[in-house]
């Protein structure tokens, strides 16, 4: 089929971008045509842009960290542009899109009535896409908040979707309320599509990982303390990828999206408050610690709780002997059984959405 994925792939933003570019590979290695719908603003541009070069906000950027920052958001264009993308079009009137068989909106936060320059937009919703199907594949609202309730002209477009899955509990009880049931829950497809890295250091007992992943940005007072008590107890580094944070050792602000794969799968552990941060530690089976922040609560809790791994969430209440074991043990093989385990219902219901769509000719043909 020829099959268009409707997501924020012009993000810069390292999550993002991957799980973009894995859903659109994935549907191509099943046998699609699959490219990824090209919308173009520029009011979104803007947006983005001012965010890329100022990202850690509210805390101050510094005119020599704009131009770091400059320089990732270079890599974040060159690699998006060797994407498989379709057709341009105005995201605000597309009128220009190809027609394609299907559409699979998601993943990310492409329902979240909140989000600063995407929210309430109406393609996102499936509203003026040229396609005979719609199938929702881990779509979130983010931290739109289940309790709000979602207004009936969203909830109204959605029932054109054919088959709806989401990543987080968030959104499905939205959708629970909304459509009448609960979609399917699936993995977010960073953690779906990309099996565990291969090819991880041997390590002798007792002998100090080498250098921690840090990603994410204006963390708490009590969270920088834990993380270099425990890091120096090691003599081990941190590491800032993609952000300014002062109390790491080493700041990598210029770090691509292949750059940003390739250091999360190397590292030996992650500190981060951010959703992806987790994703990326629990696909490459790599002990962290996250903090929860305002903006990402619901959808890391929702996602740890979701594979049992709410143990690495900590607050300035967390003893710091617990911090310390969920940094220096291995992934807990009951986390790594419900992964795989959504794996593969994750992988299934995708099959299905998609096979009910090819096997539609020949239906119509019996019928007719």
């Amino acid at each position: 089929m020829n099959i268009g994925v409707l997501t924020f792939h012009r993000c810069i933003n390292y999550g993002s971008y991957w799980q973009a570019r894995l859903l659109a590979e994935a549907l191509r290695n099943m046998g699609h045509r699959a490219v990824l719908l090209d919308h173009h603003s520029h009011r979104v541009n803007m947006a983005e842009w001012r965010c890329a070069l100022q990202p850690v906000l509210p805390t101050p950027v510094s005119g020599a960290d704009r131009k770091l920052y400059a320089h990732k958001t270079r890599k974040f264009l060159a690699s998006i542009a060797s994407l498989p993308l379709s057709r341009p079009f105005v995201l605000e009137n597309p009128q220009e899109m190809e027609a394609f068989d299907t559409v699979v909106v998601g993943s990310d936060e492409v329902w979240n009535l909140s989000h600063p320059w995407y929210g309430r937009c109406p393609l996102f919703f499936g509203e003026r896409i040229r396609t005979r199907r719609l199938v929702a594949y881990a779509a979130s609202f983010g931290n739109y908040p289940a309790e709000q309730g979602l207004p009936q002209q969203w909830a109204s477009m959605l029932h054109k979707f054919h088959s709806v899955s989401v990543r987080d509990a968030n959104s499905r009880a939205l959708l629970g309320k909304a459509l009448g049931h609960a979609p399917e829950l699936v993995l977010d497809p960073c953690l779906q599509f990309a099996p565990p890295a291969s090819g991880e250091r041997p390590r002798k007992s007792g002998q100090a990982p080498r250098h921690v992943a840090v990603y994410g940005h204006n963390f708490s007072d009590w969270f920088v303390v834990r993380m270099r008590e425990w890091a120096r107890k090691r003599n081990m580094r941190l590491v800032s990828i993609g952000y300014r944070n002062d109390w790491a050792d080493t700041q990598w602000l210029t770090a691509g999206p292949e750059d940003f794969a390739r250091f999360m799968a190397d590292a030996d552990a992650v500190a981060t408050n951010f959703f992806h941060g987790c994703v990326f530690a629990l696909r490459n089976r790599k002990p962290f610690l996250c903090e929860n922040s305002a903006y990402r609560a619901i959808k890391i809790r929702d996602l740890l709780f979701a594979l049992g791994a709410q143990h690495h969430l900590a607050d300035a209440g967390t003893p710091a002997s617990h911090c310390d074991a969920v940094l220096s043990e291995p992934l807990a093989p009951s986390v790594e059984a419900r992964i795989a385990a959504l794996r593969a219902s994750s992988a299934g219901f995708l099959h299905q959405a998609l096979r009910e769509e090819s096997d539609a000719p020949a239906r119509e043909r019996a019928h007719a």
